[in-house]
């Protein structure tokens, strides 16, 4: 053992002797960039919050102090984030999870900050595709994509011009058409561009790994803060709306918002309980749950180092106590569901074995929290069994399939925002709780056909690309994200697409899948270069393989 430490301290001192020290003008060239760089950022934000201040000031005193110190922040937050895409982008995916806390707890509830996600990611997009354009390097990629990408892109816009349009002039519409159906495109296919963004964020495995940890803390922070809102509703410290009449008992309220997130229902008496945890409301966390429950799935059975794998175990024991607590019955259903598809599509359930103690651990952890809370476990199962029994997901689905196909005028659908509800401030919109059918109601067959033929060759694609990985760690994670996809593309129940964060998930999470075999060759060239720079190693690891391949011969 102590010969083997020896060696290996023999080893990193050999690595750090082959680097020689900087000389003197490298280091002074150095320190050149750095003080040029801090310079920058200085006279970056320093003019940009003297330009935001200068907008920001009038408007807070003619309209509202909270509207004018929002154009002050939003203003150097747009230009820092032109100029440092990739560092606006990691801060647009922590600040999601919390977007319903800063909109609720910290800013009051106005609107306008529903759209602070966007002040990071519009302009980071836009930095690198003049960074791309800069390098002669095209935005877009993977090229295969785009051919779908613009027959959907096409049959949106042909419903926006020859269906949201003349509605606009006919007079007989109420409200705002067009704007409508501008807005019900950016909800359909606004994030779509994550794809290439996530693309060019990623470079190489340390980031791959970074951004599955990173996602994985997140998840931890955001479940923990759910069940300290739980707690607080439970305990009394919170309100909610137990104490509530007639309709309100049944409906979420943002005056009973407590401690994290937006509104929520707290009716215990009436077995009323739907929880927003960090986010805006009950339904925008049921799909924040339901995607961490693959995201953390995949640090679990897929990162390399076992800490990591023990709190990605963790971090699913949290989605899973959430999903119960938080009261929403398609998490409930859905994050086991997801977890079962990952074990056997991704083929982990063969690995289980090295997890089995942890797993059984979570397991009586889990137990436990049912044991101690058995009326809410109970409530939760006789809540999604009664609805259930009332209205079959089969039969709904079918129910608004034939809905919208009767709803039908023309070829091109209804108009595009007017079954989306979060273009309800442009006009009526109305109610479909499918997303599919929801498609068919706005765009018609055409724009129905054109979306499950994009997402289709989506998946084909990504699918292609997870083939093409030689590397165990990376094909693993990209059989996850695949999975994850697998699922979201093809869901007809709600509308999942429609919704943060799962929709930045989605779209993020392909363009990760499409980087991943240029990071696969980036790490079979760099085992390449080690094995000729020392060939003792490769040695070493072929013996290593032969003895495995022997004793698994001898077992046989």
């Amino acid at each position: 053992m102590l010969k083997s430490k020896k060696k290996k301290k023999s080893q990193k001192g050999k690595k750090q002797s082959e680097q020689p020290p900087l000389s003197l003008k490298e280091q002074l060239a150095k320190k050149r960039q750095a003080q040029e760089t801090r310079k920058k950022l200085i006279s970056l934000v320093s003019g940009s919050l003297f330009f935001g201040i200068a907008v920001g000031l009038p408007l807070a005193f003619a309209v509202k102090p909270l509207i004018g110190a929002a154009i002050a922040a939003g203003i150097p937050c747009l230009v820092l984030s032109y100029v440092y895409p990739r560092q606006a982008l990691w801060f647009f995916l922590i600040y999601l999870p919390f977007s319903g806390t800063v909109q609720y707890q910290i800013m009051g509830g106005n609107a306008i900050f529903s759209l602070a996600k966007d002040a990071f990611f519009i302009p980071a997009m836009l930095g690198l595709m003049q960074e791309c354009k800069q390098k002669k390097q095209p935005f877009m990629v993977p090229k295969k994509l785009l051919t779908t990408l613009w027959l959907l892109l096409g049959f949106s816009l042909l419903t926006l011009f020859l269906v949201n349009l003349p509605l606009q002039f006919s007079g007989e519409a109420k409200g705002n058409p067009f704007p409508q159906g501008i807005l019900g495109l950016k909800v359909l296919l606004g994030y779509v561009p994550l794809i290439f963004c996530a693309y060019y964020l990623i470079e190489n495995k340390k980031q791959l790994l970074f951004l599955a940890r990173l996602h994985l803390i997140l998840a931890i922070i955001c479940c923990l803060l759910g069940i300290v809102q739980y707690w607080m509703l439970d305990s009394g410290r919170c309100e909610g709306t137990r104490n509530a009449t007639g309709v309100d008992l049944f409906t979420a309220s943002i005056e009973a918002k407590c401690f994290v997130g937006g509104s929520l229902t707290f009716s215990p008496s009436e077995n009323q309980i739907r929880l927003p945890g960090t986010l805006p409301s009950p339904w925008h966390w049921a799909w924040f749950l339901i995607p961490n429950s693959a995201l953390t799935f995949t640090v679990a059975f897929c990162d390399p180092k076992n800490v990591w794998r023990i709190t990605g175990l963790v971090g699913m024991a949290l989605v899973f106590i959430n999903a119960v607590i938080s009261g929403q019955r398609i998490a409930l259903a859905l994050v086991p569901v997801v977890t079962v598809f990952l074990l056997i599509l991704t083929g982990q359930i063969t690995n289980l074995k090295r997890f089995l103690p942890i797993g059984i651990g979570l397991g009586i952890l889990l137990f436990g929290v049912m044991v101690s809370n058995p009326t809410v476990v109970q409530e939760r199962i006789d809540s999604f069994v009664t609805r259930w029994q009332a209205s079959p997901p089969t039969k709904f689905i079918e129910e608004q399939f034939g809905w919208a196909i009767k709803e039908q005028e023309g070829i091109f659908g209804r108009g595009l925002g007017t079954a989306t509800n979060s273009t309800r401030i442009f006009g009526k919109t109305v109610l479909v709780e499918t997303f599919h059918p929801k498609i068919l109601y706005e765009m018609g067959w055409f724009g129905l056909l054109g979306f499950l033929i994009f997402v289709t060759h989506l998946m084909v694609v990504a699918f292609q690309s997870r083939q093409s990985i030689k590397e165990k760690t990376l094909r693993s994670f990209a059989s996850s994200y695949w999975v994850f996809l697998l699922i979201i593309s093809y869901f007809p129940y709600w509308y999942p697409l429609d919704t943060d964060p799962v929709a930045v998930y989605y779209w993020f999470f392909a363009g990760v899948i499409y980087k991943l075999p240029e990071i696969d060759k980036q790490e079979q060239e760099a085992k390449l270069k080690a094995a000729q720079e020392n060939p003792e190693l490769e040695t070493k690891a072929g013996k290593k393989n032969g003895r495995r391949s022997l004793s698994r011969s001898s077992r046989r």
